[in-house]
């Protein structure tokens, strides 16, 4: 299962889509095989066997709900991967932007509070930690890995202001999101 960051990075990639993908399972079934070329290989991806692929694909039987979830699924994540990969080099090139609303923790010097706060935050993060999230989830690392690449750009932009301020600041956690988009 993905984590919150990569949900929030696919959701910002489908929204930028210039043309809906196929809805009818007929459609998605063809679209499928012809990505990725045997019914066999369809059947793996969805998890059921290559006779129920051919019966979707012939219109003889249709998906139970958990299997079209599946399909839908596995159809828009292979939706328009020019288009994806075109705002996604842009957003490397500009930054992204990040809204949550998350409990943060983080390390301080001593004398100032530490404890972790319920934050709403809605931070512009430089273009270097966009390269990083989408290297990350290009490479398959985990959400906690990509938690700490936000938490960082977030320590950066948002608790030291690029510099101005909190500069004894020396690690940003998030934990217990709430909920996380990313817009680029």
């Amino acid at each position: 299962m993905a984590g919150e960051i990569e949900d929030a990075i696919e959701r910002a990639d489908r929204a930028h889509f210039t043309q809906d993908p196929p809805k009818t399972l007929k459609g998605q079934i063809n679209y499928l095989l012809k990505q990725l070329g045997s019914t066999k290989a369809v059947a793996a991806e969805l998890g059921v066997t290559a006779d129920s692929v051919s019966r979707y694909r012939r219109g003889a039987r249709r998906a139970r709900p958990d299997v079209a979830a599946k399909i839908d699924d596995a159809v828009r994540s292979r939706w328009q991967p020019g288009i994806r990969k075109r705002r996604r080099k842009q957003a490397a090139a500009s930054g992204i932007t990040v809204e949550t609303r998350a409990r943060f923790g983080y390390t301080a010097p001593v004398g100032t509070t530490d404890e972790n706060r319920l934050r709403r935050l809605t931070i512009k993060l430089p273009a270097s930690y966009a390269r990083r999230l989408f290297d990350a989830q290009d490479r398959g690392l985990g959400d906690q890995q990509m938690r700490e690449i936000v938490a960082e750009g977030f320590k950066e932009t948002y608790f030291q202001d690029n510099g101005a301020r909190a500069m004894g600041l020396s690690t940003v956690q998030i934990n217990d999101i709430d909920y996380l988009d990313i817009e680029y």
